[in-house]
């Protein structure tokens, strides 16, 4: 297998869960913002010209990256990021899901509206980035109520998969200035705790 990753949110993902489970795989980067996920020779791996993008051992490829996520869970379920029965894989996607509406979703919507990387790609609404701008705000201090009952992580008190779309959040928001509310101090707590991960250190910033 290879994995075709490179600086951009979604590869974070990816690559931060597969340091979490300590799993080595051959990996070639993609600039995105130099446009090579939109190249020929990429779009015939992902036709969304999107990264990242897992080569099977057959030739075949698999995209989206909770769909890598899950893949390589199923072949590498030590350490578990995902869930280890029925109930606890179901809580931890409920949160997986809720970070990503509702914690990353306002940032995604900003970045896709106001960088002019997406100007070719959607219809940007300078007007609508700015309403997600501030629902940021309103968005973590959701999030700090759901955590004052003083849990560690995301979905309990181990790390997981949920948490990892909460430091996706947390890196786009450093591409848009716009930090978690200093006055939030359980959601705060949260943001120290994954950025001292070795996940986070290693690909929150260009290698």
């Amino acid at each position: 297998m290879k994995l075709y990753a490179g600086f951009a949110p979604n590869a974070f993902r990816v690559l931060a869960f597969m340091h979490e489970k300590n799993l080595d795989l051959p990996i070639e980067q993609i600039d995105v913002l130099k446009g090579e996920a939109r190249k020929e020779d990429h779009l015939k791996r992902n036709s969304l010209g999107e990264i990242p993008v897992l080569e099977l051992d057959d030739g075949s490829y698999l995209s989206e990256s909770i769909a890598i996520c899950r893949y390589l869970e199923s072949l590498h379920p030590e350490v578990p990021l995902m869930g280890e029965n029925a109930l606890n894989s179901a809580r931890i996607e409920m949160w997986n899901r809720r970070m990503e509406q509702q914690i990353m979703g306002p940032y995604s919507e900003v970045g896709l509206h106001a960088m002019p990387i997406f100007a070719d790609k959607i219809e940007q609404i300078p007007e609508y980035a700015e309403s997600q701008r501030r629902l940021t705000s309103e968005r973590w201090a959701w999030f700090n109520e759901e955590m004052s009952d003083g849990r560690a992580f995301v979905a309990g008190d181990t790390f997981t998969v949920a948490d990892i779309t909460g430091m996706t959040a947390l890196m786009i928001s450093g591409f848009l200035d716009l930090d978690v509310p200093s006055d939030l101090r359980h959601a705060n707590r949260w943001v120290n705790a994954v950025k001292a991960r070795p996940s986070w250190l290693r690909y929150a910033k260009p290698v």
